[in-house]
């Protein structure tokens, strides 16, 4: 029996054991109004619990001009009000705003963002190392709470140089250091990951390359890390851990639910609406992709751990009495 065929029945269990203990909203698959950046419009069958956080999203807002377009085809429509639709479809009701590759260091876009999304929000700015320390203060007084270092692609911004000396300066502030890194960029810089200072977390579960997936060196090295209690991996980007896809993403779905069995307590779950990595293809359904949870962990506690109590951890929400 093949993987895909495995791992779509392991999804539809699970679906049908959340569904069964009470854990699916009665939505009555009725149709909500249309999102930007997504496909569907029904919400989301896992019911989110109370406080329930995205803890990755980006806000593209022409209001302000993009100094570092990427390649192709760009998301339009990714606004504050734009993804407060989305929300209906989820059922989260807290986010954590990242900064875009497409604005640079130019973290207004952001920081706009976190002031129209009030106290529910939080966000991941970008910064090179002359930012001044001033300017990482009035980032922290906006709500920003960590720096991304996107270091794929052609139009990159950051460097692997600039990493260790920003951690130093940003672990002050009790910050953390994000990573959105290609596996093989992770299993080359083990060493200076494991030295870093500051919190670590790896955006869309690290990245494994494929097939290899949890047997690359990257997953024993994330694992390691996770082991120490300073790192955080995101649930997310299934899409861009999949080559069969939906409606399961098995080879995602792989990787998540050894996430999941090896520390529950250091992961975090994100949309990565409005998908900018897919926006010369085909967009996906996020009411499917938050309902991959029903098999990425299938405890409802779990889950809940995940959504609310991670989050609040890691960036500092308020903790519900």
């Amino acid at each position: 029996m093949s993987e895909h065929v495995i791992g779509r029945r392991s999804f539809l269990t699970a679906a049908a054991a959340a569904a069964a203990v009470g854990s699916f909203a009665a939505t009555g698959g009725h149709a909500q109004q249309p999102v930007p950046n997504t496909t569907g419009t029904g919400p989301a069958k896992v019911k989110a619990p109370a406080n329930a956080t995205d803890c990755h999203m980006h806000i593209y807002d022409p209001r302000f001009a993009e100094s570092n377009p990427r390649p192709g085809r760009n998301p339009t429509n990714a606004t504050v009000s734009d993804y407060r639709l989305l929300q209906k479809r989820t059922g989260t009701t807290r986010v954590v705003v990242v900064q875009p590759r497409n604005y640079a260091t130019d973290n207004r876009v952001t920081v706009d963002a976190l002031k129209q999304l009030g106290a529910s929000a939080r966000g991941v700015a970008v910064v090179h190392p002359t930012i001044t320390d001033a300017e990482l203060k009035n980032l922290n007084e906006a709500g920003i709470r960590g720096i991304r270092f996107s270091l794929g692609g052609a139009n990159a911004v950051v460097t692997w140089d600039m990493v260790e000396p920003l951690s130093k300066r940003v672990n002050e502030l009790g910050w953390h250091v994000q990573f959105n890194v290609d596996g093989e960029d992770i299993a080359a810089h083990a060493d200076l990951l494991r030295r870093l200072p500051s919190q670590m977390v790896f955006d869309h579960l690290g990245h494994p390359p494929l097939p290899a997936g949890i047997d690359h060196p990257s997953h024993a090295v994330l694992r390691g890390l996770l082991d120490r209690g300073r790192t955080w991996i995101k649930l997310s980007g299934a899409y861009s851990n999949s080559k069969i896809g939906p409606p399961d993403y098995p080879e995602a779905t792989k990787t998540a639910q050894a996430f999941v069995k090896a520390a529950p307590e250091r992961l975090v779950w994100g949309s990565d609406w409005p998908h900018p990595s897919e926006q010369n293809g085909t967009l996906p359904d996020d009411a499917l992709l938050f309902d991959l949870l029903a098999a990425w962990a299938p405890d409802e506690a779990t889950r809940k751990r995940i959504l609310v109590d991670n989050p609040e951890n890691l960036y500092g929400f308020t903790k519900a009495a």
